[in-house]
């Protein structure tokens, strides 16, 4: 495979992007070091050409469509807390800072779903859908990560176990195609099932195929009680054997998570603290 070849961007291009979006294009010294990289440091550092912060999806449109005629990179980027290399700009370009397209827009309280901006944080529609006795479950480590991102990824999380992936609560989503062709994909019913599956083939792309501007996300009634339990085994064997032994009973644990003796121990020692039994049942 052949490498593609970009072009460099010139001071008209950059003309014009500040007409597309006027005060909000950053160059040379005005760029922050943070658009350098992301979370993974084996992905380096670089600068973008330009960065562009973008408010809506008309705005996200004319900058791709205008990069695109002058074969120039675009490199989509959410909180940057990603840890696949996806928002480092290692060709240059122009980088797109999607963070302040941060709206919960909408609540559908008879589909029970929610539309949000790509820019939206993870944290901040959890703790909003809570507020509203909803749950969106899908629950990645990094709870400062932008839907958007979260979607690109089709990040997961311990509460898969019970709820599946990001993939399995996107409805909808509103997208940027390299062209600057605004498209929508699925609806906000659980029944879209006419054509290709074009949603499901973007969930999980992680920007390569368009940029997600805007996303309808199904949520769930919130959980009436959440309770913790700690169980200690003497072997790894009999630890993994149990968890198809909750789902053969019934039980749908909502998260689970495996920590080795030592973990634990180095955890402890790290707080200062003794938070795990040492003994159960006097063993």
């Amino acid at each position: 495979m052949g490498t593609y070849t970009y072009n460099k961007v010139t001071p008209e291009l950059v003309e014009q992007l500040k007409e597309i979006v006027p005060g909000k294009v950053y160059t040379g010294e005005d760029i922050n070091e943070d658009f350098s990289h992301d979370e993974m440091p084996i992905y380096g550092k670089r600068l973008p050409d330009v960065v562009v912060d973008v408010t809506t999806t008309e705005e996200v449109a004319k900058v791709v469509k205008l990069c695109y005629e002058n074969s120039v990179p675009v490199i989509p980027r959410g909180a940057g807390t990603g840890l696949t290399g996806a928002a480092v700009p290692v060709t240059d370009g122009v980088l797109i800072n999607m963070a302040k397209m941060n709206k919960i827009l909408e609540y559908d309280m008879e589909n029970l779903v929610v539309r949000v901006e790509a820019g939206v944080l993870l944290n901040d529609l959890a703790q909003d859908a809570e507020s509203k006795g909803l749950l969106y479950p899908p629950d990645p480590g990094e709870k400062f990560a932008t839907l958007g991102g979260n979607v690109a990824t089709n990040a997961g999380g311990m509460r898969a176990v019970k709820y599946g992936c990001t993939r399995d609560y996107v409805r909808a989503m509103k997208v940027v195609l390299p062209t600057g062709e605004v498209v929508t994909l699925g609806g906000k019913v659980s029944k879209t099932s006419t054509g290709y599956s074009l949603l499901n083939l973007m969930i999980g792309s992680e920007g390569t195929l368009g940029i997600i501007t805007e996303l309808t996300l199904k949520l769930i009634p919130k959980p009436k009680e959440t309770i913790s339990l700690i169980i200690p085994y003497e072997n790894l064997n009999d630890c993994i054997s149990t968890v198809p032994k909750f789902f053969l009973n019934h039980l749908q644990p909502q998260a689970l998570e495996f920590m080795e003796k030592e973990i634990v121990e180095a955890s402890e020692n790290y707080l200062g603290k003794s938070v795990f039994p040492k003994e159960v049942e006097g063993q």
